[in-house]
């Protein structure tokens, strides 16, 4: 007799837990052969709120964390990524054709989507996502001094100018590519004292499942990262009217989920922060500090001078 395969269906991350969609339903997650490769659970609005809501509980700790800390929790995650090279490699290879285009009906060829930096073998993408981790983990502890400053006054006083966290700040990643987009857009959020939610690539979601499992086991304080899998399309509505997500970083996403954003931005105030065109590949601009500078707040501080 013909033994069935057990398939993986892969649970929400929230605040360290991994619970099902509280609607119940899951997506069919299909190989580029056609083939039923994995099942995710369908974020519902309830669970972005339950999302907010751990995000928002953790923010305050993580953001008083040392700057050392969080660069070396950050250099867990990349060593974690590491260990499950091969099982992130397999499913960007399966689903996403192997480095060919062959899902271009869901984030290519749409307006404003874009797939600059997809297309490219797994084992490579998983490679450029663990370096993309290991940079910001470096800039963890000196994004501070490079857009910090002494401020020059014309009394006796210093003047300093500090960044500090802007707070929750959702992560919309792009289709593809579905790792490096995502670690490249939440690093430099969770790497100044942000907590993030995720929402993971809508034709790929995998690998952001498999680094929900990386960040579990790789000591991120529950509620740090929160990653939702589901459609885009339903998720994108409620992250723009919420008021207590204060920024959202997202990056070749359709116009439509682009405008909904920033008329949410208008109406309750929050930094959205979207990017076209992006290649994800080049290392000189996905890793800059300026990457880092739409999520923290410039705070001044007055300082008599010794006498």
């Amino acid at each position: 007799m013909e033994r069935l395969e057990v398939l993986k269906t892969y649970k929400l991350y929230i605040d360290g837990k991994f619970p099902r969609s509280e609607s119940g339903r899951s997506t069919v997650i299909a190989s580029a052969e056609g083939k039923v490769f994995a099942h995710t659970c369908k974020a519902s609005r309830k669970d972005f709120r339950d999302a907010v809501e751990a995000a928002r509980k953790a923010q305050q700790g993580w953001q008083d964390a040392t700057a050392y800390l969080r660069g070396q929790i950050l250099y867990r995650i990349a060593e974690m990524i590491e260990g499950k090279r091969a099982e992130l490699a397999y499913a960007i290879d399966a689903i996403e054709g192997g480095g060919k285009s062959t899902r271009g009906g869901k984030g290519a060829g749409r307006k404003g989507a874009g797939s600059t930096g997809g297309g490219m073998k797994g084992d490579e993408e998983v490679t450029l996502a663990i370096d993309r981790v290991v940079a910001y983990a470096g800039w963890a502890d000196k994004y501070a001094q490079v857009l910090g400053c002494n401020n020059p006054v014309a009394s006796a006083h210093y003047n300093f100018t500090v960044p500090e966290p802007t707070g929750v700040v959702c992560v919309v990643a792009p289709d593809r590519p579905s790792l490096l987009g995502l670690v490249s857009l939440a690093c430099p959020v969770i790497c100044a004292g942000n907590t993030a939610v995720v929402v993971a690539s809508e034709v790929n979601p995998i690998p952001a499942a498999v680094l929900a499992e990386a960040c579990a086991t790789g000591d991120v304080p529950g509620g740090v990262v929160n990653i939702l899998t589901g459609a885009r399309g339903e998720l994108v509505p409620f992250i723009a009217g919420h008021r207590e997500v204060d920024g959202v970083h997202t990056a070749n996403v359709e116009d439509v989920h682009m405008a909904a954003l920033r008329a949410g931005a208008g109406e309750n105030v929050k930094r959205v922060t979207t990017r076209s065109g992006v290649d994800f590949t080049d290392r000189e601009s996905c890793e800059s500090p300026w990457w880092i500078e739409p999520f923290v707040e410039m705070k001044t501080i007055w300082h008599p001078a010794a006498s």
